[in-house]
């Protein structure tokens, strides 16, 4: 990335951050007035979904801040891998609040206690779901225009939000107004439910980028389609990938001829980093030149059958 765009796109990424951090605050302090005053255990489950969202924001906003912070000398690669640390953080509560609120939900079985006020909760579930709907398509038209991955996920995040309001709004009309017992605390273990899910795909993110997961596979097969197609290239081998926060890294062996000079060798390569750098801006590419016919003898990655299908039938 630019010194330009980081500079355009920083500063939009943050207003969405702390777009998404205000309104968190604003919907706890309605909703937790909402559920000490109706009592209902599905309110409750999306009181703990609003105080995960408000961590989740500050966590964003974290994520954004520190993307903007350059590489320095103890973290040559950038601060990417904290986002995933401090998602794995972020799971630990998810799932306790989770536990929870089932237990509670469970113990309403056994001593049911009448809701209250169904109308506030209701009220309330309609206003967070309006809110929600417009912080969504605020962050979607930053996402447009910055392509960060932290406020996207950010977006998915809250756009479940939509369904735990739908299901409150649901378990207090059939509880008070249908008179159908029992709603609440089935709709209160749905919630909790729902919260381990979303702990489970957020540990699964946060592992997969501490682990160095390669890129989807059509993902990679874009990357190397540019890089082929670059005139004075014989072949390319050992093509890693990986994500740290909003940084991607790939790196990989280009053949050229044998019989090149130094120089124009390196003009290969700058072209074929250029032509990359044009189509994705965000990744930072590390190219080793081979000459052609070069075969590696110490990779590991040469005894092991890791080369994509597509390889041959580009070079």
């Amino acid at each position: 990335m630019t010194r330009d765009e980081r500079r355009r796109i920083i500063p939009l990424a943050m207003r969405a951050a702390l777009a998404s951090v205000a309104m968190a605050c604003t919907l706890l302090l309605v909703k937790a007035y909402a559920a000490w005053h109706t009592g209902s255990v599905a309110m409750l489950g999306s009181l703990a979904d609003t105080g995960l969202d408000l961590l989740a924001s500050l966590v964003t906003l974290y994520g954004v801040k520190l993307a903007a912070e350059p590489a320095d000398h103890d973290h040559r690669f950038g601060h990417g891998k904290a986002e995933a640390l401090a998602a794995l953080f972020q799971v630990v509560l998810i799932t306790a609040s989770a536990i929870g609120i089932a237990v509670q939900a469970i113990r309403r079985f056994s001593d049911p206690v009448a809701n209250e006020d169904a109308g506030l909760g209701i009220g309330v579930s309609i206003a967070a779901m309006v809110a929600t709907f417009l912080l969504l398509a605020y962050q979607r038209s930053i996402i447009r225009q910055t392509g960060s991955v932290a406020i996207m996920a950010d977006n998915v995040h809250y756009q479940s939000d939509m369904l735990l309001n739908v299901a409150v709004i649901a378990a207090l009309v059939l509880d008070q107004y249908l008179g159908i017992s029992g709603a609440d605390p089935v709709f209160g273990i749905a919630i909790a439910a729902w919260l381990a899910w979303g702990a489970f795909q957020a540990s699964s993110q946060a592992i997969d980028m501490l682990m160095d997961k390669e890129w989807p596979e059509a993902q990679r097969a874009a990357f190397m389609e540019v890089a082929a197609r670059q005139p004075g290239i014989r072949g390319i081998h050992d093509f890693r990938t990986r994500r740290a926060g909003s940084h991607d890294f790939a790196q990989f062996h280009m053949e050229v001829d044998a019989n090149l000079t130094v120089r124009a060798a390196h003009d290969i390569v700058e072209q074929v980093e250029r032509a990359l750098r044009d189509t994705f801006p965000r990744v930072e590419t590390l190219i080793h030149l081979d000459p052609e016919g070069h075969v590696d003898t110490d990779n590991p990655l040469v005894e092991a059958d890791v080369t994509p299908h597509w390889f041959s039938k580009r070079l």
